[in-house]
């Protein structure tokens, strides 16, 4: 589900729609100004197919690494499996965050709460694109550079009842990444610059649709289920959404500039897709190429299917949403976005020890 809404970058007004799901239309009013921005064809055009080529990315190879994740033996690399319980009580955890930060917002400065949500996708962001990079380091990093080993050890007590609370063995190579995670990170901290979005948000999808299982179908179906009535409930039935939406401000939607052959980097008028709608159903299509993989067949039917099912869905919900101007807002990067922190949270803590 998508959304059609201007989002100017400059001023605090940048994260308007943070939580949103959508992509923008012409001549749609901006945020913080009286006047109408309207693209360019060719910007448009630009904009929608950067955005469909960066949703199609995380799903893609993510769907992929979750075949070789479901296989690893290392803990640290085992999947977090969703199971019909899981699915069935998701709705409504969600539903307790989302309503927790709309009375956080009421009640304490807009300001504070941003800042310490900014630290906070700081810390997940990091975490998320290092691992994200770490495959791609372990090819591109030159033989002749020694890989030494490290090893991070925290232990409560001594003798016999020494208890270890962190251990965690890492390398040259996963430090060298996450240099590399915390320079975009910093970035994104200070200047909140929509490429350094991007960067955070491709690998908060990637991570998803790669570490998050589906067990079953079935659960999937739960899962969805719930989802729609969350969405319909929160989004048309109330305005808590629609607050906590211009309010919150974090890296949990790709954007792509309208007027980049304009403006260039320094673009202002943004295209944007949640990562909702990219994580939801990408774990399905994930889960369809490990089934595929199970039948031990050279073919992989479900898998091209249902991910050019979700091509040509994405690119019809950008069209009507373009045609007619209007934006439909959803509830699902909220609900996508609890997702992938309980399962970073999860994912750090198995890796520390």
């Amino acid at each position: 589900m998508s959304e059609a809404e201007q989002v100017p970058a400059s001023a605090p007004d940048a994260a308007v729609l943070d939580a949103l799901n959508g992509t923008d239309s012409n001549g749609t009013e901006a945020l913080n100004a009286t006047a109408k921005f309207v693209a360019t064809p060719e910007g448009t055009a630009l904009a929608y197919g950067s955005l469909v080529l960066m949703a199609l990315l995380p799903i893609f190879f993510g769907a992929l690494r979750s075949v070789s994740c479901s296989k690893s033996k290392n803990a640290a690399d085992m999947p977090e499996t969703i199971t019909s319980r899981d699915a069935a009580r998701f709705p409504i955890i969600a539903s307790c965050t989302l309503f927790g930060l709309y009375l956080f917002f009421k009640v304490f400065s807009q300001e504070y709460i941003n800042l310490l949500l900014s630290v906070y996708f700081f810390v997940l962001g990091v975490l998320a694109l290092s691992h994200t990079m770490s495959p791609l380091m372990s090819r591109i990093f030159p033989a002749s550079c020694p890989n030494k080993q490290y090893q991070l050890l925290f232990t409560q007590g001594s003798g016999e009842s020494k208890e270890e609370i962190v251990n965690y063995e890492f390398d040259t190579k996963n430090l060298v990444c996450l240099v590399i995670s915390s320079v975009v990170g910093v970035w994104y901290l200070l200047k909140k610059h929509w490429i350094a979005n991007n960067l955070f948000g491709l690998a908060f999808a990637l991570n998803g649709v790669e570490l998050l299982h589906l067990n079953n179908v079935s659960t999937g179906c739960i899962l969805l289920g719930g989802l729609f009535v969350y969405d319909v409930f929160w989004v048309f039935g109330t305005n808590v959404m629609v607050t906590v939406a211009k309010s919150f401000e974090a890296p949990i939607k790709l954007v792509f500039p309208q007027d980049l052959l304009e403006k260039g980097l320094e673009a202002s008028n943004f295209a944007m897709l949640g990562l909702g709608d990219i994580v939801i159903p990408g774990i399905f299509i994930a889960l369809l190429l490990r089934f595929d993989v199970s039948l031990k067949k050279n073919s992989r039917t479900y898998f091209y299917s249902s991910f050019l099912a979700y091509i040509f869905g994405l690119g019809l919900t950008i069209f009507v949403m373009h045609t007619f101007k209007h934006a439909q807002v959803t509830g699902l990067t909220c609900s996508g976005g609890t997702l992938r922190q309980n399962l970073v949270h999860k994912h750090v803590h198995r890796q520390l020890k």
